[in-house]
């Protein structure tokens, strides 16, 4: 199994004191409503324009919203598990690794870090703006919609997966995919808020017999 965080007790309940200065570890930690109240907003923002400036198709438009939804879905596996799960294999990347991830493995229940701090999610939606607007144009303003709601579904997913116990209907595998990642094997379920792309690539738990 690969080591993800420092400590050897995954069901820890307390909280990293991860920076000296009192501003620092302040802004490290945040409320979840907080950055999914962002996403939407500036979904519901890029949307308003989207039918206002532009001479898109709603049925066009609609389905670039369902397509950025996707690609959410695939950037949030591949990044949780390229990114987060990336091998320490130097100092820099073992901070960078803790920092990011590594820390929420030691620390699962702590709720004040289970999303990025308020600026960085800003900086996020800055930077998929750009970068979506650059390569589509202003369909860019349909797109991104569908990718913050993917964004703010999966912030809200990790939440609850984490504050509630799981129902007793087919939602239940959200929590048992992400209990097996967090305390039998982190090489596994690394989609959140859907197995999708863990079936589809083959990093599904196995079922035990």
């Amino acid at each position: 199994m690969k080591k993800i965080g420092r400590l050897d007790r995954p069901d820890n309940n307390g909280t990293a004191h991860m920076f000296d200065n009192p501003v620092l570890e302040k802004i490290s930690r945040t409320h979840i409503s907080i950055p999914i109240t962002m996403f939407l907003g500036i979904g519901v923002v890029s949307l308003y324009f989207a039918l206002t400036v532009t001479a898109i198709p709603l049925s066009t438009g609609l389905l670039l919203m369902l397509v950025g939804f996707l690609v959410f879905t695939f950037v949030e596996y591949m990044m949780h598990k390229h990114l987060y799960h990336m091998i320490p294999d130097s100092k820099w990347k073992d901070k960078l690794q803790y920092s990011i991830h590594g820390v929420h493995h030691d620390y699962p229940k702590d709720k004040d870090r289970l999303a990025m701090p308020p600026f960085v999610s800003a900086l996020y939606a800055a930077i998929f703006y750009f970068v979506f607007t650059f390569i589509m144009g202003d369909y860019a303003l349909y797109f991104l919609p569908g990718f913050l709601i993917g964004y703010a579904l999966y912030l809200g997913v990790h939440f609850i997966v984490h504050a509630f116990q799981p129902p007793k209907n087919f939602l239940k595998i959200l929590w048992v995919n992400h209990a097996i990642h967090h305390y039998k094997d982190p090489d596994v379920a690394f989609g959140v808020s859907s197995p999708l792309w863990d079936i589809i690539l083959g990093t599904m738990p196995k079922k035990e017999k």
